[in-house]
């Protein structure tokens, strides 16, 4: 190919003494995309993200009133409306699999494996590779990090969690092999460091930075020569990115120092974590956004609370323990409240999908070359099944997911399917996975 104009590598960075900075995809990046790995026939980087909610949900909130083509989402739903075109429910998934005596520790170990725990209280548990590491071993190979794993709950559990199930398959979403979880991080201000430090351990960065404030302070050369060699169109992209890095920073900051002055009674919450636990979510969804945004990383999974969780929801008149509310009895009262409680992180799940839709990338946004599957390894919690799961999936696959639908299945199907479909847009074509039966078909094809 014939290049007329100066352009720059993808894998363009910022460098300074002890920090890399990685890019967002800028206009004199555009002539060097043919011949990236994994990218769509526009140039587009293709991304796969997935969001773990615990204990299922009140199914007949979270499923839409008409099937095909939607233009109304259900009320749990309701806060993705203005993405409805990017927004592709799928009713009557099933993880066989988890089926067995642990439900709670299964419905989470098989979310993204299909496969069936090792019933063990010890260290000699066994899963498979998860879908997310399948993905992360092929496209990975041409970002800083392969993968990030990120939650926000301290996993402080350990022995047994769930009727004879080591709490290894309770606490991690992703296993890079059949006897290898990869535990996520909970602290916004290692992920910061792990995304852009160099060099040193991560306490030493994160002391650094205590020292030396902004990370961007170290970069200030490098950052002036960049704005020297590209376009007006560039610089705009390059100061509007470089404003949401200080402002994630700004934000692990001001966690920081609120965990300084005002000690809290948990006293093992990571360092770095806001407060309040909608503050901390929203900050792990900001640093994923950056982390695709620059392509640190193009596969992202997020346990955003764990099984059995006991957090309260105050904040949207909820005192009660999620857990004790979603054995429901089939009360209207408890259905209500999970109701509320599902639609709330849905609400914050919409804040990321916002952010994304409104970040340029390319030729579209974010949004547009990222698929985000969202959902829960539980079915009703009341009787801890697995089938009839809260699944959608979110975003635009470089072109290649036409959303703004509701597709319910007659008899259940794998969910399998679906992550052997989403690694299908990925360009990685697999045979199966898990207890797979084929492809979705005409599910999420444009």
């Amino acid at each position: 190919m014939i290049i007329t104009k100066t352009s720059l590598p993808r894998r363009t960075f910022l460098r300074g003494i002890g920090a890399t900075i990685s890019l967002p995809l800028l206009e004199a990046m555009v002539p060097a995309l043919p011949a990236m790995a994994a990218a769509a026939p526009s140039g587009a980087v293709r991304r796969l993200g997935f969001v773990y909610i615990p204990m299922g949900s009140n199914i007949s909130q979270w499923r839409p009133k008409d099937e095909g083509r939607i233009t109304e989402l259900s009320p749990t739903l309701n806060a993705l409306t203005p993405f409805v075109d990017r927004v592709t429910v799928i009713t009557n998934l099933e993880n066989k699999n988890a089926y067995s005596p642990g439900n709670h520790a299964t419905a989470n170990a098989c979310f993204l494996s299909a496969a069936r725990a090792k019933m063990t209280e010890g260290s000699d548990y066994q899963l498979a590779t998860t879908v997310d590491q399948i993905a992360a071993k092929q496209i990975g190979r041409d970002t800083a990090l392969p993968s990030l794993e990120l939650g926000t709950d301290l996993l402080t559990t350990v022995g047994s969690c769930d009727n004879g199930f080591a709490c290894v398959y309770q606490n991690y979403l992703s296993w890079s092999s059949p006897t290898t979880p990869l535990p996520y991080e909970a602290d916004p201000r290692v992920v910061f460091d792990r995304m852009f430090g160099d060099g040193g351990t991560a306490a030493d960065r994160r002391g650094d930075l205590r020292k030396k404030g902004s990370i961007l302070d170290w970069v200030t050369e490098d950052l002036a020569r960049l704005q020297r060699q590209v376009g007006p169109a560039d610089r705009i992209k390059v100061d509007q990115y470089v404003e949401s890095v200080r402002e994630v920073e700004r934000r692990i900051q001001k966690a920081e120092k609120q965990t300084d002055e005002v000690p809290l009674p948990d006293v093992g919450r990571p360092l770095g974590a806001p407060a309040l636990w909608e503050d901390h979510v929203k900050l792990m969804f900001d640093l994923q956004a950056l982390a695709l945004q620059a392509d640190i990383t193009r596969i992202i999974t997020f346990q955003l609370a764990r099984e059995t969780s006991t957090r309260t929801y105050p904040q949207i008149g909820l005192p009660e323990p999620h857990h004790p509310i979603s054995h429901h009895s089939n009360n209207p009262e408890k259905l209500a409240k999970l109701a509320k409680i599902n639609a709330y992180h849905v609400s914050l799940f919409a804040y990321f999908i916002d952010k994304l839709h409104s970040t340029p990338d390319g030729d579209g946004s974010l949004l547009d070359h990222t698929m985000y599957l969202y959902g829960s390894g539980m079915g009703n919690p009341d009787v801890h099944d697995h089938t009839n799961l809260p699944i959608i999936v979110v975003g635009g696959g470089a072109g290649s997911i036409k959303g703004g639908r509701h597709v319910k299945y007659s008899q259940p199907a794998p969910l399998a399917n679906l992550h052997l479909t989403l690694l299908d847009k990925l360009g990685i074509h697999l045979d199966s996975f898990g207890d797979s039966t084929g492809k979705l078909e005409n599910v999420l094809d444009v």
